[in-house]
Formats: structure tokens, C-alpha cells, sequence
């Protein structure tokens, strides 16, 4: 594989010196294959509307002007045809030797496929039925240097086409017709506030103060104040000062900051639209938000006024009629197969989040165990659209506390698909209560809550001036693109959604530099330097080791290891451990799936025997060596206990470091299933994964540190390790159930 790998890139290489040599040429012979100006004057499927009834084999003199890259080319002898796209779509360009001449035809032997070109040329139809332009010039518009890859779609290409959207775009028309629709459906949602009487406004995107939800912010240094300023979380509050300021009507879309991780449904920077309407109430905000969807879904996916459906990831959504609306409390009964509510005992509320999984903290209250309840269990199984109403005030700061029952607040999330759409509040605008609020996020912030709100001493004195009642609402605007172009993941919805930084190395960058410049230029390695790349660079540009040798057999190694091992869960826990590099393996050197194996199986083999964490693997070494085992399976091992012995080898290949992120991480993962009532990591979601880990309390023998260290050494976001973790762990399943149980048991 890595053979074949190498030679795809050394082919590429060669493909690439020669069309720098093509350019070259063209140069040298005086033309210029970058020029300033071109001209358009038809587009493909401008064209094909117009000549649809042109006959077969029939010319016109209509002379039009095409501009596209060139996705076909294929030469005939003294006849050429290009097919060539533009934005609407593609046309045939039906060259012929005789209508170019000699220096369009010499220019069209220059050409490679993804040149993007200029053709001027007469309107027909040929003998086959293709409509065509046979152009009489010929402009070369961009030298094309780096040939378009053959297949670029799906999910093996799929980090390539997020880093590499560009060629995403060329090379996936249905990838660019999702972005379209997505200009389409932020153009009708601005047209439809606006044609309700909101007013688009800007509000700042620094805050001093972080507030308006519950989130990690982003920190920038402000030097000119020499203070720290966050990325805004949420847009709410400087919207409702708006209205104190007499504007009824206002909404904002914008990008918002949150510096959390990523998944299907989550990106750190991602767009919102949020709307706040006075002497309006939740009531409206459903109003608004059915018409709304109703509208995207009628102009965008073509749906009928009255039957307005449509299909997201295989699932039937019926918007038509009016939405459902339900208390969060009867969501959560029906979860957990009882009438729960915020009168039932709060230790029965932990009973229950016990039994379902879910680890509470002493200091919640009931608000905070129901809303835990239908947030774990209740949320996913909605599907139609459901504005989930009646939040508990101990998990709604904002909001305006329901009359009869304060609670509860006057607060609604729309959800769909198992996913939220949109957050509404009757807004709180009693200064001393909202006062009050903030006083208690402080608090939260005190105990260790870094997603707490900061005290906002201004909107308080805003309010003070007074609020006319309102009702406001926040619309994820990425996860309605993903539901109204039935796209998986938000990053299939973002044109550069974010990604780990890529390893560039010193050759890369020495294959783009031109031989000289007109003025002093850095070269390859200074540019390296100063883009601080290193050694992940040069790690990056090493040829491939030789296979690795353990020395042993995978049945000697397991021999070993119940020799030395008697408590059936260390032996567990080793499979375990094996199983999961073997995954890895598979993934990032198959040349080496039994020796990344014995790695995983061996890891732990002293433990149980010395439980010395200084001297952990030191004797594991001795023991392996004695038995035949190789130096490099020996290194592998002790790499992972590093940080309690300097004097051990630090993880530095990708097997060793991914031995250093599972092997902790695999323990916090086997604690959580063994809380769920299967006892298995078939049914675990990503997201509760993510509380346990927040939860500093709950499995505290799983250094949180060593996890968080074990993503930084594999270049990854914690939550996209705690994710591809407990997916490699189920995939390895049963024996990593086997491993839950042994645990439990213990």
C-alpha cells in the first residue's frame, strides 16, 4: 500500500513538472497564460435553453464568447473537442484546425485538463445531437499546475475534500449545488424577517463581558485597551438593548465563536440567526418559526403550500399543519416510562439518572435531573417538528419565569430529527430577577463552571431604563441548511469548516517556489521555519520504516501475559487494549497489525505485580526480553508510562501515541457503559461520553490530563478523540463489553 501510495504521488510530481514546463514554454513564446482581462457572453445553460430546437448538423452565425475550465479534452487529428464547464453547467467546444489556425491550434496543444480557457466561436449543433461551439479563438485564461485528482467524492476522501474544498467544488457539482442552496436559503430568511417588519442590525463581535449563553468563549487580547476581550457565544444581549432603545423589531445573522469541540452537528465558528420582537411572547416566536421553515421548505425543496415534507437522512419530516408543542417534562416521562416532573423527589430523579446512565452531580437540583433526563433520553426520539416547552428556571438564566409556576420559564427549543433548531424565551426583562441570575452564574463560574456567564452590569442598568415584554429566538442556521439539503454533517454545510492544521513539508513548499524572483525571496526552509512546522514536517516527509518484529507470537505473548497476571480483569483489560490497536492498525499501518496487537495486549503486563508507577514497564522490559521479545516492542510499551518515569522513551510514532490516548481513554469509556443498563458501548452516545468526561467526579481514577494530553499528541480535538475512541471501541465489541463487565463486577 505505502509502495503504491508513493508512486501515485511521484506520478503526480512528474505531472506537475510538466505542466510548470508547459507554462514555461508558454512564457518563452510570448504568451501570457495568466491575463488580465477575458470576456463572457453566454453561459452553458443559457445556451442550451436558447438552441434547445436547434436541428442536428445545422450552424447558426450567432458568435458568443464561453469561459470555463476544462474537465475533457480529446484530439482527433485535425479536430479537437473540449468539453468545458462554467458555473450553469457544460458545453462542447468542436475544434477544428481550420477555424483556429496555426496559433490557436499550436495553444491548444499546450492545453492540459483543468486549464480554465476563453472561446469565441459560432453556435451549432453536430452530426450526434451535441450542441457545441466551434470557436475560431482560442484564450488560455489560468494555467492549471496541479492535476485534478480522478475521484475525489465520499467518505474515504472525505477530510481531503473539507481541507481541499476547492477541488471539492470542481470536481462534486452536487457539493456546489449545496452551497447555492444554502446563499438561497440565507437570502429567503432575511427576505422573510424582513417582510415581517424586522430590522437587519450588527452588533459587535468582541464582548468584555461574556454572556447570552452557556458556552466555552473564544479569548483575544485587545492591546489597545491591554485587556482580554471573547469572541461573542450568542448575539442576545446587545439585541435586547436594541429594544430598550425603542426598536420593536430587530434580528442579526452572524457567525458566532465557541471554543468547544467538533462533531456532526458542531463547529466552533458557525452562523446563527437570532430575532427579538416586542410585545410579542413564545406564542409568536412558534408562529415565526413555522412560517419560517414552511417557506424555506415550500421555495427551496419545491414542497406544496399544505404539504410541506420533506426527507432528512432517510426519515419522513412533516412541517405541514401546526407544530406540536410539549413539555419537556412529558418528553422525559415517556423516556424513562413514568410521570416525572418537578414535583416527583429529587432522589428519585438521581435514581432514575443512575439507572439510565446518567452521573449527577450532588449540588443539582430537580430542574437541572429532569432537564438531564430529556436531554440524555427524550430528545432523540422526536422527530417532527416539536417546540419542547416549560424549562426548568435552573437551566434557563434568561428566561422569563412562567406565571403559574416560577419554576418553570416560558422557554421552547424546536426539535427535529433529535436535533435542535431553534431557542425561544418570553424574554426576562425584571431587572432585580435578571440581576439575580447573573449573580448565580457567577457563582457556577466560582465552583469551576467555565461555561458560565459573566455579571453584565450594563444590561442590567438597560433593563432598569425597562423592556417592553418580548419574545426572542435563536436559529442555528448551519443545522437548517443540513435539514433542508439533507447533509449529514455540518461540515458538509460550511465551505471551510475547521480542521487540524496540515503537516507541510520543507519539499511541498520548494515545489511551489518559483526558481527566482524579482526581489529578495525566502527560501523553502526559512518559509518552513517561520510557519513553526518542525518536526511534525519532517516526521511527515520520512520514507516508510520496514515492518516491525515483536519477537514473540500473539500466543506466547498471551501466555506471558497469564503468567504474570491472575485477576481476570488486568487480563481483560490487556484484550482489550490489544483489540484496540489492532483497529488502529488497520487504519494507520497494516503492514504492522500484529505488532501494534502485542503492544496493546503487553502494555500493562507488570502491573498487577509491582503497582509501582515510577517502576511501571520498567520490568514489563525485563520480562519481555527474557522471553524473546524485541527492543522495539519493548520501547513501544514503555513510552506510555513516560510521565511517571523521565528516564522512559517519550511516545513519538503514531502507534506509541496511540497507545498513550486509549489506553487511558479506553477506561473512561468502559466506567460510562458500565453505567448504562445495557452495560455495553453498543448504545453509548458521543455526547454522554463528553458529560462523563466533564465530570471531574465521576470515574476520577481516569486522569482527565492524560486524555486531553493524548488528543494533543495525535493531533486531534479532545472531542474528536472521545468519539473515534468509543466508536473503535464498539467496533471491537464484545470484547469490550466483556471488559465493562469484568469491571463491574469488580
Amino acid at each position: 500500500m505505502a509502495d503504491q501510495t508513493k508512486t501515485g504521488e511521484s506520478a503526480t510530481n512528474d505531472e506537475r513538472a510538466q505542466r510548470r514546463a508547459r507554462r514555461q514554454a508558454l512564457i518563452d513564446a510570448g504568451v501570457n497564460p495568466y491575463p488580465i482581462t477575458s470576456e463572457v457572453t453566454a453561459h452553458a445553460a443559457q445556451l442550451e435553453r436558447d438552441y434547445a430546437s436547434l436541428p442536428e448538423g445545422e450552424d447558426t452565425q450567432d458568435v458568443v464568447s464561453v469561459a470555463g475550465r476544462i474537465r475533457a479534452l480529446r484530439r482527433q487529428g485535425k479536430a479537437a473537442f473540449i468539453v468545458l464547464e462554467d458555473v450553469t453547467g457544460q458545453i462542447q467546444l468542436f475544434c477544428r484546425v481550420n477555424d483556429l489556425g496555426e496559433e490557436g491550434w499550436g495553444l491548444l496543444r499546450q492545453l492540459d485538463l483543468g486549464d480554465i480557457i476563453d472561446a469565441t466561436g459560432r453556435v451549432l449543433r453536430t452530426r450526434r445531437g451535441q450542441l457545441s461551439v466551434a470557436p475560431t479563438k482560442l484564450v488560455l485564461l489560468s494555467k492549471s499546475l496541479r492535476p485534478l485528482p480522478e475521484k475525489f467524492h465520499g467518505l474515504t476522501d472525505r477530510e481531503m475534500r473539507y481541507r481541499q474544498r476547492y477541488v471539492d467544488l470542481i470536481m462534486n457539482p452536487e457539493v456546489r449545488d449545496v452551497f447555492r442552496r444554502r446563499s438561497q436559503i440565507v437570502s429567503l430568511i432575511r427576505r422573510h424577517m424582513e417582510a415581517d417588519g424586522y430590522m437587519e442590525v450588527e452588533t459587535p463581535m468582541m464582548h468584555a463581558i461574556m454572556g447570552g449563553a452557556n458556552a466555552k468563549p473564544f479569548v483575544t487580547h485587545f492591546n489597545a485597551l491591554d485587556r482580554n476581550f471573547y469572541l461573542r457565544i450568542a448575539t442576545e444581549l446587545p439585541l435586547k438593548r436594541l429594544l430598550v432603545g425603542g426598536m420593536e423589531r430587530v434580528f442579526e445573522i452572524g457567525r458566532q465563536f465557541r471554543n468547544e469541540g467538533m462533531d456532526l452537528t458542531h463547529n466552533p465558528e458557525f452562523t446563527t440567526m437570532e430575532a427579538y420582537c416586542a410585545y410579542s411572547d413564545l406564542d409568536g416566536m412558534k408562529r415565526l418559526s413555522e412560517g419560517l421553515f414552511k417557506a424555506i421548505a415550500r421555495e427551496v425543496c419545491g414542497c406544496e403550500e399544505g404539504h410541506e415534507a420533506i426527507v432528512y437522512q432517510g426519515q419522513r419530516v412533516d412541517m405541514s399543519g401546526t407544530w406540536h408543542s410539549v413539555p419537556l417534562s412529558e418528553v422525559a416521562s415517556q423516556a424513562v416510562g413514568e410521570h416525572v416532573g418537578m414535583d416527583t423527589p429529587i432522589e428519585h430523579l438521581r435514581e432514575l439518572c443512575r439507572v439510565n446512565g446518567i452521573e449527577a452531580e450532588d449540588g443539582w437540583g430537580a430542574g437541572k435531573l429532569l432537564f438531564e433526563l430529556y436531554d440524555e433520553l427524550g430528545e432523540s426520539t422526536l422527530v417532527n417538528p416539536t417546540f419542547v416547552c416549560d424549562y426548568p428556571e435552573e437551566v434557563s438564566p434568561l428566561a422569563k419565569r412562567k406565571a403559574d409556576d416560577p419554576r418553570l420559564t416560558d422557554r421552547f427549543e424546536l426539535v427535529i430529527c433529535g436535533h435542535e433548531y431553534a431557542n425561544a424565551f418570553t424574554e426576562l426583562n425584571d431587572p432585580v430577577d435578571q440581576a439575580g441570575r447573573f449573580a448565580e452564574q457567577v457563582a457556577a463560574k466560582g465552583m469551576g463552571d467555565d461555561e458560565a456567564m459573566g455579571y453584565d452590569y450594563d444590561y442590567v442598568r438597560a433593563l432598569e431604563y425597562g423592556m417592553p415584554p418580548a419574545g426572542g429566538i435563536g436559529y442555528g442556521i448551519d443545522r437548517m441548511i443540513m435539514l433542508f439539503c439533507d447533509q449529514p454533517a455540518i461540515r458538509d454545510v460550511l465551505l471551510f469548516p475547521q480542521m487540524k492544521p496540515e503537516a507541510v513539508t520543507r519539499a511541498d513548499i520548494a515545489s511551489q517556489l518559483p526558481e527566482k524572483t524579482d526581489n529578495t525571496a525566502a527560501s523553502a526552509d526559512a518559509i518552513a521555519d517561520d510557519a513553526e512546522s518542525g518536526a511534525a514536517q519532517e516526521a511527515a516527509s520520512r520514507p516508510a520504516a520496514p515492518p516491525l518484529s515483536a519477537g514473540l507470537t500473539r500466543e506466547q505473548a498471551l501466555e506471558l501475559l497469564r503468567r504474570h497476571n491472575k485477576d481476570p480483569f488486568h487480563i481483560q483489560h490487556a484484550e482489550t487494549l490489544e483489540g484496540l490497536m489492532r483497529h488502529y492498525a488497520e487504519k494507520y499501518d497494516p503492514a504492522n497489525v500484529e505488532f501494534w496487537g502485542q503492544v496493546g495486549l503487553l502494555h500493562d503486563l507488570d502491573w498487577e505485580e509491582s503497582q509501582d508507577p515510577a517502576q511501571h514497564t520498567v520490568r514489563a522490559g525485563e520480562l519481555i526480553e527474557a522471553e524473546g521479545g524485541t527492543p522495539e516492542l519493548v520501547r513501544a510499551i514503555q513510552t506510555h508510562n513516560s510521565d511517571n518515569n523521565p528516564e522512559l522513551p517519550k511516545p513519538e510514532t503514531k502507534m506509541e501515541r496511540v497507545l498513550y490516548a486509549a489506553d487511558e481513554l479506553s477506561g473512561l469509556i468502559q466506567a460510562a457503559a458500565k453505567m448504562r443498563p445495557s452495560g455495553s458501548v453498543a448504545d453509548m452516545p458521543a455526547k454522554s461520553l463528553k458529560k462523563k468526561f466533564k465530570d471531574k467526579r465521576f470515574a476520577a481514577g481516569c486522569d482527565r490530563d492524560v486524555i486531553r494530553h493524548g488528543a494533543e499528541l495525535n493531533d486531534m480535538e479532545l472531542d474528536d478523540l472521545l468519539a473515534e475512541v468509543l466508536d473503535a471501541m464498539k467496533a471491537i465489541a464484545p470484547i469490550g463489553d466483556i471488559y465493562a463487565k469484568g469491571e463491574a463486577a469488580e
